[in-house]
C-alpha cells in the first residue's frame, strides 16, 4: 500500500481562549515570527518550516490541549530566556529523556496562557 509522502509538518492548530495573550506568548516569550492575523478569530506565526494557527474559541470550548515540541540548541538556556516573562508556568525542568550512542535528549515543559503544554527539546552530544 502506498504512503501519501508526507513530507513534514506544515501547520498546527491550538484553540485558545484569550487570541491576544496567546499571540504574547507564542511571539513574545517563544520568539516565534507573527505573520498575520485572519477573521473571525484567528492567527499565524512561523516556527521553521510549521505555521502555527492560533483560533480562539472563548471559555471552555477552549479544550484542545495539542504538544507541540520545539528543537532549542540548549534547554536549560531556552528555559532561562523563558523564566524572564513573568507569569510563565514552568511544568518540568530541564531532564535527560533517552540517551543515544552519540547524544542525550533533553526535554522540559512550559505552559502557555490556557495550559497547554509546550516542549524544549534539545540533543546534547555525549564523547
Amino acid at each position: 500500500m502506498a504512503h501519501p509522502n508526507i513530507a513534514g509538518l506544515t501547520q498546527v492548530a491550538i484553540t485558545v481562549r484569550d487570541l491576544d495573550a496567546s499571540v504574547a506568548f507564542y511571539r513574545d516569550v517563544l520568539g516565534l515570527r507573527f505573520l498575520f492575523k485572519a477573521p473571525p478569530a484567528m492567527a499565524f506565526l512561523q516556527c521553521g518550516d510549521v505555521r502555527i494557527m492560533l483560533g480562539a474559541q472563548p471559555g471552555d470550548e477552549a479544550q484542545s490541549h495539542p504538544i507541540l515540541y520545539y528543537d532549542v540548541e540548549d534547554v536549560q538556556r531556552a528555559l532561562t530566556a523563558i523564566r524572564n516573562h513573568e507569569g510563565v508556568k514552568v511544568r518540568s525542568e530541564p531532564h535527560v529523556v533517552a540517551r543515544l550512542d552519540t547524544a542525550e535528549v533533553w526535554l522540559a515543559f512550559v505552559e502557555d496562557p490556557d495550559g497547554h503544554p509546550v516542549g524544549l527539546m534539545s540533543e546534547r552530544s555525549i564523547a
